[in-house]
């Protein structure tokens, strides 16, 4: 089974049993029963970086900072880290074919500190049919680039009355990023299949 497959079930069963609940006496309506895809309202992506990542940009001179309307924290123990939240705005999965996207807003600017070379990656969408995390370049929404591969082998998922969260999803940078930061900051730091971190994520539909 495909990583997001679970995640996108489980959203379209809480999501199907809500319906059920709201019908009527208790009698389901045709949409209730086969829900085939569900709308994403909003919540809120967590990224964290894996131990050693943010000490290793940092000592290479590279600084990712979060841009509006994304928040950034730093913690110190056990080991540097960055934390990065960005606002889900919408979106749509559906069970049946599996499928969907969750939209965000806000990105990443990774800068060189040493050169002042930057480039920013931003107004990210999980892509669930290709297990991808993407996002536009420096503004251009013809620059669409897959920038991490995601995992769920080892996420943890859960189901609220009208949210369902996921957390320890896997992040590994594509080759496609990892040449296109290389080439935007001058460095030969990143590497395809790099994984940078984890992601937690709370959808609300």
């Amino acid at each position: 089974m495909r990583a997001f497959q679970r995640l996108t079930a489980l959203t379209a069963a809480v999501a199907s049993a809500g319906l059920l609940l709201a019908s009527a006496g208790g009698v389901a309506s045709a949409s209730a029963r086969s829900a085939p895809s569900v709308r994403l309202t909003g919540g809120l992506t967590t990224v964290t970086t894996s131990p050693g990542i943010a000490a290793a940009l940092v000592s290479h001179g590279i600084v990712p900072l979060a841009t509006a309307p994304a928040h950034q924290w730093l913690t110190l123990k056990p080991v540097l880290a960055a934390h990065l939240t960005f606002p889900v705005t919408g979106g749509r999965v559906s069970l049946h074919p599996v499928g969907g996207f969750v939209t965000h807003l806000g990105g990443i600017l990774f800068l060189n500190a040493r050169t002042g070379k930057e480039v920013e990656v931003s107004n990210f969408t999980i892509d669930i049919s290709r297990d991808n995390l993407n996002g536009i370049v420096n503004g251009n929404p013809r620059a669409r680039i897959a920038i991490f591969t995601l995992g769920l082998g080892h996420a943890v998922l859960k189901a609220g009355p009208r949210s369902v969260s996921a957390s320890n999803i896997t992040l590994s940078l594509t080759s496609g990023a990892a040449t296109a930061l290389d080439a935007a900051l001058g460095t030969t730091l990143f590497t395809a299949g790099l994984g940078v971190g984890t992601a937690a994520t709370v959808l609300r539909f």
